[in-house]
């Protein structure tokens, strides 16, 4: 199988990582010539320059989620028999899939997890399917990868609470919180922190392209203004209604 993969970060590598075999020719392209050739060095893979004028079996779209409907109408017509995405939405990629790739196999991917910490459970959803399709998925659940089905709607719903509101919650804390002696933690308050210092190690763009492309944040806010404002009886209540 002829694999292009569209962006040499730390999921494109992922995905051609878990995906293909010894017997598989993988390629690299990114806006970023240094990211594609060390991608291609570190998987024993190609390196290619834009634009691309091979085709491929298979097409994955591994770029931020800004750009995946765009590269998606880029790429789509070098995938020979499949395409598919890793970029963290479903929605608009399968969207733009069905409208640049109506004749082939369509598969979008999002590992609910960063890539140092796999495998894990990967949200999937087979727009269209067949035997490139199949084989992904085999490979990635051979990988030790729980594989779950979905729908775009349900899965970027999802993401509102697990993501954009979760982050929202958490960096919330970490603008509002002092520093403390760690004499004076709680179990909760020092599990916050674990998460504020897990979630501040990553990159501000990919956590500012998630809060642009889920709802959730202002939900949150405006929790926080209500559990603020409360009497107490309002906060007993908000409290109980938690249990």
């Amino acid at each position: 199988m002829r694999v292009l993969v569209v962006g040499a970060g730390a999921m494109g590598r992922w995905f051609a990582d878990s995906v293909a075999t010894a017997d598989d020719e993988i390629a690299f392209v990114d806006a970023d010539e240094t990211a594609a050739a060390a991608a291609a060095d570190a998987l024993d893979g190609r390196a290619l320059t834009p634009p691309v004028e091979e085709r491929f079996d298979l097409v994955c779209v591994a770029v931020p989620l800004p750009a995946a409907a765009s590269v998606i109408e880029e790429y789509a017509d070098r995938a020979d028999r499949a395409i598919c995405d890793v970029t963290g939405s479903m929605r608009d990629p399968i969207d733009a899939m069905r409208a640049h790739a109506p004749e082939i196999e369509r598969v979008s991917l999002h590992p609910l997890f960063a890539p140092e910490n796999a495998p894990g459970n990967l949200a999937v959803v087979t727009d269209a399917d067949g035997p490139i399709a199949e084989t992904i998925r085999d490979r990635l659940t051979a990988r030790g990868n729980e594989l779950v089905a979905t729908t775009p709607a349900e899965h970027d719903e999802a993401m509102e609470t697990v993501q954009a509101r979760a982050h929202t919650a958490v960096l919330a804390f970490a603008l509002a919180a002092e520093d403390v002696p760690d004499t004076f933690q709680t179990p909760i308050s020092e599990a916050l922190f674990d998460l504020v210092e897990q979630l501040t190690d990553g990159e501000a763009r990919v956590y500012a392209d998630i809060q642009a492309a889920f709802e959730g944040a202002d939900d949150v806010a405006a929790a926080a203004r209500q559990i603020a404002r409360a009497d107490d009886e309002t906060f007993t209540e908000l409290y109980e209604s938690l249990q």
